[in-house]
Parts: structure tokens; C-alpha cells; sequence
């Protein structure tokens, strides 16, 4: 059914097509309709966290910013939805257009600019969370923030998420807030996960339960870099990592007509180098440290790739817009399969 659905979106602009297709979800949720379409798939829990994960497939934050459609989404069979990029406070993100498809790499890019309507709206609607997987909210830093003023920014946010978070991602990594992946390296991250940590403690006294705080990385890093960024999670004791974020190369595709377009490319061109970035991090990491792997999974073997790679958890973006609710199942049972083999 969706191949015609899709067919009808991918009529309409980009971004008009991802507010419609999220209201008419809505909707069915609330018509109690979501069931008809959605197989079922025995779960197979993942311990990842101190959380128990339903399954090993995840929504990646970007699709519901607001956190308005999280409980219809969950409905489609993704073991963990994060919602997000929030930001303290509300704001309108870059101007349109800011959303572009290139259908003939089953790829998109955007600069949508963490468009929310701020970290007290997003609260509001997750009180009335009915999903019952796991529920992740990324948290970002306003355009205006100066890049050393982001913690404040982050502790702000983190606050208010915290306590009705199963995780936290923070969000460094996006090429779509100037300055905002300069936070990643050097003493910028070294300052940054410092501040985090503490305020993590504060909040987790206060309300008596510790929350994991993740922090998403770009894929866009040579070896050394990555080698770098894990030497500082692992000094400051990191909960997990979500790799990766979008890219800003766009070499694989030169030849659409979006190819020039600014912003980060995310999809099937991301594949390959989002899953070297995981094996990468893996490899320097270490075996304990979580890793949610995201980048250009279009297909069950994608997943696969990752999860052979090093990563403990998957999320799909691109590939469900493209793919639809057959994605979530198509991975589910090579995840299933894959761990029946193991």
C-alpha cells in the first residue's frame, strides 16, 4: 500500500509532503486504525542502557521535532522513537525551501535549521505519551547562542526533557547550525561533556533515576579524528554514541540537480561511510560503550552492516520515507535472524 501512498507525497514539495504524511498518521492513530497496517513481529528485547528495548529498530530524531506525533509512530513497530532536535527555545530554522529529494539516489537533503517550537511545547506533549518502547529526545542549542555559551544551552534543555526521557542525545553534529560541529573536538568537547556529566548527576539525585545521555557525531571525520573524539568520551565516561549524523559531501551525488543545494545529505550515499565511522569508533572504543548506528539504512542487510560493524542498536530516517513501515519490518526480522545465527 505505501508504494502508492509514496507515489502521491512524492507528488507534492518535500516538506509539505512530511507535514501531511505525519497528520494523516496522526490521525489513524487516533482512529485506532494504525493496527490494520502494521504486521506483527515477535519482538526480541535488546538490554542496552540499563533499558530494555523492545526491539533494535529506532526512529531517528529529525522526523517528529515536536514531539507531537511519537505515540503513532511508535504504533509502526520501531523498538525506540527519539524526537527532537528541541531547542530551549523556539525557533523558525532556515528559510524554505530547506528540504530536497533526490529519488534517484533514495536520498535527501536538508538544512532545516532545528525548526521547534521549543523544549516547553515538546514537554507538554510527551506528558501525554501513550508509547510504551523507548523514547529518546535529542536536544540541540539555538541558532543565536554564541558556541561558548552552548552548554548553557544544553543544561537548559536537559533539564526539562530529563524527567520524562528514557535517553538523552545530544546534538553536536548537525552542519546545519554555524559553529554548532566545531563542539565536537578539542577543548570545546572536552568542556562540554564535562558540563554535561555534572549536571547529569544533579538531575539524576534530584529525580532519582539515571537517565543516559548519548551524544550523535558527524560522519565526516578521517580516522584520526574519530580516534580523537573516542579518547574523550571514554575519559569522560560517555553513556553511548549515535553515529552518524548527515554528511556534508556530496561527491556520491554530483550528478542531481540538488546536488549544490546546502545543507546535509542523508540516505543511500551515506551508507558506506556512516558504517566505516561506527567500525571506527568500535575499534577505539572498545567493546562496552553503546552505539546506535544511523546512516543510509535502506534494506534489513544495511542494518546488518552496522550491527556487524560494532553498533548495539539501529535508527532509519531516509530509508523509511523512501521504504515506509516495510523497512521497520524487513530489519526486524534480518535483526532476528541475525541474532538467531550469533
Amino acid at each position: 500500500m505505501y508504494p502508492v501512498l509514496r507515489k502521491l507525497l512524492f507528488s507534492l514539495e518535500p516538506e509539505t509532503a512530511h507535514d501531511f504524511s505525519l497528520e494523516c498518521l496522526g490521525a489513524a492513530e487516533r482512529l485506532k486504525l494504525l493496527s490494520l497496517f502494521t504486521p506483527s513481529v515477535e519482538d526480541s528485547p535488546v538490554e542496552l542502557l540499563g533499558l530494555t528495548f523492545p526491539n533494535a529498530v529506532g526512529l531517528s530524531a529529525g522526523l517528529d521535532k515536536n514531539g507531537d506525533y511519537f505515540n503513532a509512530l511508535g504504533q509502526l513497530g520501531f523498538g525506540f522513537v527519539e524526537i527532537g532536535t528541541v531547542t530551549p527555545e523556539p525557533q523558525a530554522g532556515n528559510p524554505k525551501p530547506r528540504m530536497f529529494r533526490l529519488a534517484e539516489h533514495e536520498a535527501i537533503i536538508n538544512r532545516m535549521g532545528f525548526n521547534n517550537k521549543g523544549v516547553d511545547y515538546l514537554v507538554d506533549r510527551v506528558k501525554n505519551r501513550r508509547f510504551d518502547g523507548i523514547l529518546g529526545i535529542n536536544i540541540g542549542k539555538n541558532k543565536v547562542t554564541a558556541e561558548e555559551d552552548a552548554l548553557s544551552d544544553y543544561e537548559i534543555a536537559m533539564e526539562k526533557v530529563y524527567p520524562y526521557a528514557d535517553y538523552i542525545t545530544v546534538n553536536i553534529s548537525s552542519p546545519n547550525t554555524p559553529g554548532l560541529r566545531n563542539l565536537q573536538f578539542g577543548d570545546n568537547l572536552d568542556r562540554l561533556l564535562e558540563g554535561l556529566a555534572i549536571k547529569q548527576a544533579q538531575l539524576s539525585e534530584q529525580h532519582g533515576r539515571r537517565v543516559p545521555v548519548l551524544i550523535k557525531i558527524a560522519p565526516d571525520m578521517n580516522e584520526e579524528e574519530v580516534a580523537s573524539i573516542s579518547q574523550t568520551f571514554l575519559k569522560h565516561k560517555v553513556d553511548g554514541v549515535i553515529a552518524t549524523n548527515t554528511t556534508l559531501d556530496k561527491s556520491t551525488v554530483s550528478d542531481s540537480p540538488h546536488a549544490e543545494e546546502m545543507g546535509g545529505l542523508s540516505g543511500a550515499p551515506l551508507t558506506q561511510q556512516s558504517t566505516l565511522v561506527i567500525k571506527q569508533l568500535r575499534a577505539h572504543l572498545g567493546g562496552d560503550m553503546p552505539i546506535i548506528g544511523v546512516g543510509g539504512i535502506q534494506q534489513g542487510s544495511d542494518a546488518i552492516e552496522k550491527l556487524t560493524a560494532g553498533a548495539n542498536l539501529v535508527q532509519v530516517y531516509s530509508g523509511f520515507i523512501y521504504r515506509g513501515p516495510a523497512l521497520i519490518t524487513d530489519i526486524r526480522k534480518a535483526v532476528a535472524a541475525h541474532h538467531a545465527l550469533a
